[in-house]
């Protein structure tokens, strides 16, 4: 039943080559690909975009007091200037590529030494264009700057895909704000709130960044209902959203999707949450990862959540919600660990 497991994105430890041989002491072969942790300036997901919209001209912070996020990350949002055209905005290097050739040499000399299991494919992990849109543009201006930002950060794509054997490379696709918008707790800037083009919306903008993926690297995507110190923005009622968009994705993707990873919140260990899973139809080679794996009740809580989950799927990896990244370093080495002892027993 159990396929292995999958680690998100982020991993608190020092840099990406405490990642890499941590994870493979721990997982070894269970798991398909291994991130970088996301260590560095990304460690708060996409906080550190702001720093490279600060150098853009033509983007400016509205002009209020300033509040901090970890007492790092400036957390006024950006409006265009008077007068600036979107499509005229230059932005620089995201940094997103930057970090991922860096690691992918580390990680390429760690498995030609051994110290990664042969076949393992080396994961990055991308934000969708929505995300740092919705989370740093003021409403008025979102329509206008996402196809610019989109444009910036396929750039960084391609380097990636320049730089990285394909047959190593696995792209992951993090899909949060996302589902605050189908939530209502962001007001959509593409279709009218609650309607059914709010989901046309994500799924055909989900749909383009599976395309911007050749079809000789993999392709897979995190849904998530955020992780805003270790809080989701809402507690999903149930899987049936998470189902639509997958649904949507699969039929309407003009390449296969390698895998999809979605939340299980703690306290749902009952049949209802993944009901909405039971008529999801996946291709064969589609892996299904569920973060089942919480480190406040550790085996035991994954156990019964994955027994209701085994009431809608037979076929399922584990994962936990979201990165772990941001939580306390000393906490780390069990969640591996739980990783492991879980996709070994179940």
């Amino acid at each position: 039943m159990i396929r292995g497991a999958h680690l998100v994105g982020s991993v608190n430890l020092p840099d990406a080559e405490a990642v890499f041989r941590t994870v493979s002491d721990h997982l070894g072969d269970r798991l398909r690909r291994i991130p970088d942790g996301e260590v560095g300036e990304r460690f708060y997901w996409i906080q550190f975009q702001t720093t490279r919209f600060d150098t853009v001209n033509g983007l400016s912070r509205i002009p209020v007091e300033p509040t901090y996020l970890r007492g790092v990350f400036d957390g006024r949002p950006f409006r265009l200037d008077d007068g600036v055209r979107a499509d005229d905005l230059a932005f620089p290097e995201l940094g997103y590529a930057e970090a991922a050739l860096e690691s992918y040499a580390e990680f390429a000399r760690l498995r030609e030494a051994g110290s990664i299991a042969a076949g393992t494919r080396f994961q990055v992990s991308l934000p969708t264009p929505a995300a740092v849109i919705g989370a740093f543009i003021v409403p008025e201006d979102r329509t206008a700057l996402e196809p610019a930002y989109e444009r910036a950060l396929f750039a960084e794509l391609a380097r990636i895909l320049d730089g990285i054997p394909h047959n190593d490379l696995a792209v992951q696709w993090d899909t949060a704000v996302e589902f605050a918008l189908l939530e209502g707790r962001i007001e959509p800037w593409f279709a009218e709130p609650g309607s059914r083009a709010v989901l046309n919306g994500v799924v055909e903008r989900a749909v383009r960044q599976a395309a911007a993926v050749p079809a000789d690297v993999e392709v897979g995507y995190h849904l998530c209902y955020g992780d805003v110190e270790e809080q989701h923005f809402v507690q999903p009622t149930d899987s049936g959203l998470l189902a639509a968009v997958i649904r949507g994705v699969v039929a309407a993707s003009p390449r296969p999707i390698t895998f999809f990873h979605l939340p299980v919140p703690i306290e749902r260990d009952d049949a209802a949450y993944f009901a909405p899973l039971r008529e999801l139809e996946l291709p064969d080679d589609t892996e299904l990862y569920l973060g089942l794996l919480h480190h406040e009740d550790g085996f035991d809580g994954a156990r019964r959540r994955a027994a209701a989950a085994a009431t809608a799927r037979t076929r399922f990896g584990v994962a936990t919600e979201c990165g772990f990244g941001r939580g306390p370093s000393d906490r780390t080495i069990d969640l591996l660990q739980l990783h492991a002892d879980f996709a070994e027993a179940w």
